[in-house]
C-alpha cells in the first residue's frame, strides 16, 4: 500500500522543494502539502493542499485522519533573524508544532516524523571548527533555544514512547527556486540575486564570517535519505550533524567574480553578525556518514554555477 505524507510548512524555503521532490518520487496524490498561507501556483496545482496552522492539534489530526497519513515532515518554523524580533511567537510556533506531531505519533496516528534542527543549537563555547556531533550547546538565540529544546524532546519521545522521529541539523541553505525566510545565512542567497540584478551587494555579515552552508539539492537528498534509512541503523534520535561546505562572504564574492568580474561587494554588519558569531565555522558530520551513508555533492563553485545559471534563466 502506498504511504501518504503530510508536509507542514510546505510554503517555506525547504518545504517548497521538499514537497515537489517527494511528489515526483511517490506520486502527487500521496503527498499532502499544507501551510498557514496559500502556496505558489506550481505547488498548489501539483497535488493536494490544505490550509493548516501547525500549532492547531485538532486541525492537524483531522487532516491526518482524512488522508490516512503515515509520515509527517514538520518544516514550519520561525527562523533565527525573524525569531529575535518576535520571541514568544517563535517559541509558540517552533515548540507547539513539534509537540503536536510527537503526540500524534505517540498515539500511533502517524508512524514516522521528520523534524529539522539547526546549527543554531550551538553557542559561543562550542568548538567552532569541525564542531562534533556531541558538543556543548549554549544557544544564544530564540531560534537556537527552541531547536535545542526540540532535540531533547525528540530523543525523549523516542526513548519513552518509541516514536520514530528523525532529524538533521541543517546548515545555511542556498536555493535559486525559493527565497529564504528570515535566517542569518540568507545573504548567501540574496548575493546571487543582487549580482544579476544590480551587479553589487551590501552584505549584513563581515567578509571573514565563515559559516557551514549547503546547496538545497543536497539538503533535500539528505532529508529523504534519512527518512528512508532502516530504523535500526540510526544511533542518534536528537539530531544528526549535517555538513557540506563552509565559506565566508568574501569567498562567495570571489566565486561570483570569477564569472562576473565587475561584481562589487560591500559589508555593513547588522544584528545578524552577533548571531553568526555564535555559530560553528565547520561541521563534523561523520555520524551521519557512518549511520546512513550521507555524502554531499555540491561545493561552493558548483553552487555558484547552479545559482547564476538558473537565476539567469528566470523571467
Amino acid at each position: 500500500m502506498q504511504k501518504s505524507i503530510l508536509i507542514l510548512g510546505a510554503c517555506g524555503q525547504i518545504g517548497t522543494e521538499l514537497t515537489m521532490e517527494l511528489r515526483a518520487k511517490h506520486g502527487s496524490e500521496t503527498v499532502i502539502a499544507s501551510d498557514i498561507r496559500e502556496a505558489s501556483e506550481n505547488l498548489m496545482e501539483s497535488g493536494p493542499f490544505e490550509l493548516l496552522d501547525a500549532t492547531n492539534y485538532e486541525a492537524i489530526e483531522d487532516v491526518v485522519m482524512h488522508y490516512e497519513i503515515d509520515e509527517v515532515y514538520l518544516m514550519a518554523a520561525m527562523l533565527s533573524a525573524t525569531a529575535e524580533k518576535f520571541p514568544m511567537r517563535a517559541w509558540n510556533l517552533n515548540m507547539n508544532s513539534l509537540f503536536n506531531v510527537l503526540n500524534l505519533a505517540k498515539e500511533k496516528k502517524i508512524s514516522k516524523i521528520f523534524w529539522p534542527s539547526s546549527i543554531a543549537v550551538f553557542g559561543l563555547n562550542t568548538p567552532k571548527e569541525n564542531t562534533p556531533q556531541h558538543a556543548i550547546m549554549e544557544p544564544s538565540t530564540v531560534y537556537g533555544i527552541s531547536k535545542q529544546s526540540g532535540e531533547r524532546w525528540c530523543e525523549y519521545y523516542f526513548k519513552k514512547f518509541d516514536v520514530d522521529v528523525r532529524s538533521v541539523r541543517y546548515p545555511g541553505l542556498i536555493s535559486w527556486k525559493t527565497m529564504p525566510g528570515g535566517g542569518t545565512t540568507d545573504y548567501a542567497v540574496e548575493i546571487y540575486h543582487k549580482a544579476l540584478e544590480t551587479g553589487e551587494y551590501n552584505c549584513f555579515l563581515s567578509e571573514d564570517t565563515k559559516l557551514p552552508m549547503m546547496y538545497m539539492d543536497d539538503a533535500i537528498r539528505a532529508t529523504i535519505k534519512l527518512m528512508e534509512s532502516p530504523s535500526e541503523n540510526l544511533k542518534i534520535r536528537s539530531s544528526y550533524n549535517l555538513g557540506s561546505m563552509s565559506f565566508t562572504p568574501a569567498e562567495v564574492a570571489n566565486s561570483i567574480q570569477a564569472r562576473m568580474p565587475n561584481f562589487k561587494m560591500a559589508y555593513e554588519p547588522d544584528f545578524r553578525q552577533q548571531i553568526a558569531d555564535s555559530w560553528p565555522s565547520s561541521i563534523d558530520d561523520s555520524a551521519a556518514k557512518t549511520d546512513w551513508g550521507w555524502e554531499p555533492r555540491f561545493d561552493l563553485n558548483a553552487t555558484t554555477k547552479e545559482m547564476l545559471e538558473n537565476l539567469g534563466k528566470l523571467p
